[in-house]
């Protein structure tokens, strides 16, 4: 990308940092006044503390944006082979529907020292629906009808919606989630703070890291300083000018995959409109070197490459090989996992720009919640400045509410003999 096509783009995102920051004078996007949030925590704190002295596991139910966020904060401390060093219950996230893995879940766990979160926006989220009346039955079963309310707490929006229906039937507690915060945008809310804190995350410091990226972009007097608008021209730039068309996220952690998971749905939910937008790919490194890695340098030239990797981990050992007595292994000897994980990715990330592949780079100091959170806002930043680039409402999901409408259809249908659609523009949607 020449640095006249970089020009223009930055050129043009200059109005659209000003409407940015007159949004958050005027508090015309929530979610830009979210990491400033402080009159929440007393509740989610009271609601956290509960959990974590009466359970050992805690699921989190829900699907798309109401947990991937979560997931990623959990991840980040936890990659789910070795509780031994968790500072609070263990932490389920579920984030499809499939009766077998769902089932086997529950199957695994004392019920009777499990607590529920069931988060759905909208609150008819079918998904989260039917986990959610799955679950009440049983403990209504288990723990009697009265003490269900313990053991089970909603997070919806605060207007009459079927979750809201529901809490009332069974006498659950619910948390109100902000209205004005679509799911994919809300990890800085309840959402996502309230699993974290169960979890015994530094919740507040990821407000803190995401709120200092946002302070920072909100005080740049040029777009080229700005990192998240740098991102943005080159994205849009990119495909553009040289039908880069691809977005590969390659995470050098486990611990950063689901992260990679979340800005996946951001940026393809938030973007992809009207013949527009980029499709965001996840990889994992180094894995992804002996999978995908030749049809990166020798396939089409349509993908652009971020490369994100943390520190080495201070608790992979060196490795003594010497006494194998085979000198293959001689540039092994005295290495770690960690060491061979971070030449992996600056190996690969210098394979990908000799073969003249774009490439940024995400060195992360820390992997920690205050790191995460300022991550995390910076892609929430980088996807709302290329929606301006792209004319398109980074807050919406038109086609896949139209998917939801058929999938209704099709389940209130199910007892008859009628499996089409019942028009056009509905099986078009499918």
């Amino acid at each position: 990308m020449s640095s006249s096509e970089l020009s223009f783009f930055l050129d043009a995102l200059n109005p659209a940092m000003e409407r940015l920051r007159e949004a958050y004078r005027e508090r015309r996007i929530p979610l830009l006044r979210t990491p400033e949030r402080v009159d929440d925590w007393p509740r989610l704190q009271a609601v956290a503390d509960r959990y974590r002295a009466s359970f050992d596991d805690v699921v989190v139910l829900g699907t798309g944006g109401s947990s991937l966020g979560g997931r990623a904060l959990y991840n980040m401390a936890n990659v789910g082979f070795d509780d031994g060093d968790r500072r609070g219950p263990n932490l389920h996230i579920v984030t499809n529907i499939d009766p077998y893995s769902f089932q086997a879940l529950l199957r695994s766990l004392d019920m009777r020292r499990t607590g529920f979160i069931a988060i759905s926006k909208s609150g008819g989220t079918a998904e989260t629906v039917l986990q959610t009346m799955t679950v009440l039955p049983m403990l209504e079963r288990l723990l009697g009808p009265r003490r269900v309310g313990r053991a089970m707490t909603i997070v919806t929006e605060p207007k009459d919606n079927p979750m809201r229906r529901i809490a009332e039937r069974y006498a659950l507690p619910v948390l109100d989630h902000d209205e004005a915060v679509g799911g994919r945008y809300s990890v800085l809310t309840a959402v996502g703070m309230l699993p974290s804190l169960i979890a015994g995350l530094d919740a507040r410091a990821v407000r803190d890291g995401a709120r200092e990226v946002l302070a920072h972009s909100l005080r740049t007097g040029s777009p080229a300083d700005c990192a998240p608008a740098l991102g943005a021209a080159v994205a849009v730039g990119l495909e553009r000018y040289h039908d880069i068309g691809s977005s590969v996220m390659l995470a050098y952690s486990d611990r950063l995959g689901s992260l990679a998971r979340w800005y996946r749905q951001l940026w393809a939910e938030s973007l992809g409109k009207e013949g527009k937008g980029t499709t965001p790919i996840y990889a994992a490194g180094p894995v992804d070197q002996h999978s995908q890695l030749q049809l990166w340098l020798d396939g089409p030239r349509d993908k652009m490459f971020t490369v994100l990797g943390g520190p080495i981990a201070p608790c992979s050992p060196p490795v003594d090989c010497s006494h194998i007595g085979d000198d293959r292994l001689d540039y092994l000897n005295g290495a770690s996992l960690g060491e061979l994980l971070d030449v992996s990715r600056r190996a690969t990330t210098e394979t990908l720009i000799a073969n003249d592949r774009p490439v940024r780079t995400i060195d992360m100091a820390a992997i920690d919640e205050r790191s995460m959170g300022a991550l995390m806002m910076h892609y929430m930043l980088e996807t709302i400045l290329a929606a301006d680039l792209l004319c398109v409402n980074p807050f919406d999901q038109p086609a896949v509410e139209h998917g939801k409408k058929l999938a209704r259809r099709l389940l209130s249908a199910r007892g008859e003999h009628r499996t089409v659609p019942a028009s056009r523009e509905e099986a078009a949607a499918a």
